[in-house]
């Protein structure tokens, strides 16, 4: 059943039909069932249910596309990636269409320069089956290639229409969820905030949860620096957000999370609360279900970031053997990323 966290108004997703990623083959069938299904279940004693199910079982190939400079040192490697899928429902235009769109344009931006280190851009296949395309992908490098990796910045969600400009928060200063990053992710998070504040811009620290794609990168036994931004999901905003970045407080920041409103067209037609986006489009500018503020000045970050880790990482520590940052991608929450 689904997990039934949250406002059922606000996160909806949490309480519809569930379509879980299983990751392995399992030796018995399973089936998913909404929130409220699973409760009047589990709610009826002696309760026996007879399900019907037409199922598909096939495997399906994915690709993550991955492009690198060709100057640079090979055994200091700045990499930088973003999901390319969306979910089933819709085309995904904020969640990740503009983390992919972003970083491309960065990429494209720097096809001339001759960085002194190796720079990696990847755009990841199947991360909303759990992230499937970069676990394969750091799973599939020696420890020698992963040592070669110097950090890893991450981009998933970066114009969330109701946004604010979350920067991942590697030191942990906000004490609040899973932790700090391994070493070297405060350093990234200071270079990110240092940005926005150059800009008189706010920022709040975004929870390394494991949701997207850094979290192989940052595992246990990996520990590869991790940083990057994030305008919001399915969270609710507060007051003390509305007082930094406008918006309307009590709704989510990406109000067609995983929805098919999430699109680039036509969001309140499929779906988008059209009183709640025309109170959106009075404060800000938006295309579709694209914050433009919020993508353009993310889409600055992202550049500075790359930019300069690719001429200079000597803001990293190196890390150690005894390192240990111990991360774990997620175990129940496999279908809301």
């Amino acid at each position: 059943m689904n997990q039934g966290n949250g406002d059922p108004v606000t996160a909806p997703d949490r309480y519809a039909l569930l379509a879980g990623t299983l990751g392995t083959p399992v030796g018995i069938p399973a089936v998913g069932v909404s929130y409220g299904t699973g409760e009047a279940f589990a709610a009826t004693p002696g309760l026996t249910v007879h399900l019907a199910t037409e199922t598909t079982a096939e495997v399906r190939s994915t690709e993550n596309v991955v492009a690198e400079s060709r100057t640079g040192r090979a055994d200091n490697v700045v990499m930088a990636g973003a999901h390319l899928d969306s979910v089933p429902a819709g085309a995904g235009i904020n969640d990740n269409g503009s983390g992919s769109a972003a970083l491309l344009e960065v990429a494209l931006q720097m096809a001339r320069t001759k960085p002194v280190n190796k720079v990696r851009f990847a755009w990841w296949g199947a991360e909303e089956a759990s992230l499937v395309g970069s676990t394969f992908y750091v799973n599939s490098l020696t420890p020698q290639q992963q040592a070669q990796i110097k950090l890893y910045l991450n981009f998933d969600m970066v114009a969330s229409p109701n946004y604010q400009f979350g920067v991942f928060d590697g030191d942990d200063s906000a004490a609040q969820g899973a932790g700090p990053g391994p070493l070297g992710s405060a350093q990234i998070e200071a270079l990110f905030e240092a940005f926005f504040a150059a800009r008189g811009l706010p920022t709040n620290p975004a929870d390394f949860t494991g949701r997207s794609d850094y979290g192989p990168f940052i595992a246990a036994g990996v520990n590869i620096p991790a940083g990057g931004l994030f305008t919001g999901a399915e969270g609710v905003k507060t007051a003390a957000d509305v007082a930094k970045f406008g918006g309307v407080a009590g709704v989510a920041y990406d109000p067609c999370y995983h929805d098919p409103c999430d699109d680039l067209f036509r969001v309140t037609q499929k779906g988008g609360d059209a009183a709640l986006y025309a109170q959106l489009r009075g404060q800000y500018t938006l295309i579709g279900n694209v914050n433009v503020f919020a993508l353009d000045t993310n889409a600055d970050a992202i550049a500075t970031a790359v930019i300069t880790y690719a001429f200079d990482t000597s803001s990293i520590p190196p890390r150690t053997t005894t390192a240990t940052a111990a991360r774990s991608t997620r175990t129940g929450d496999q279908t809301l990323q």
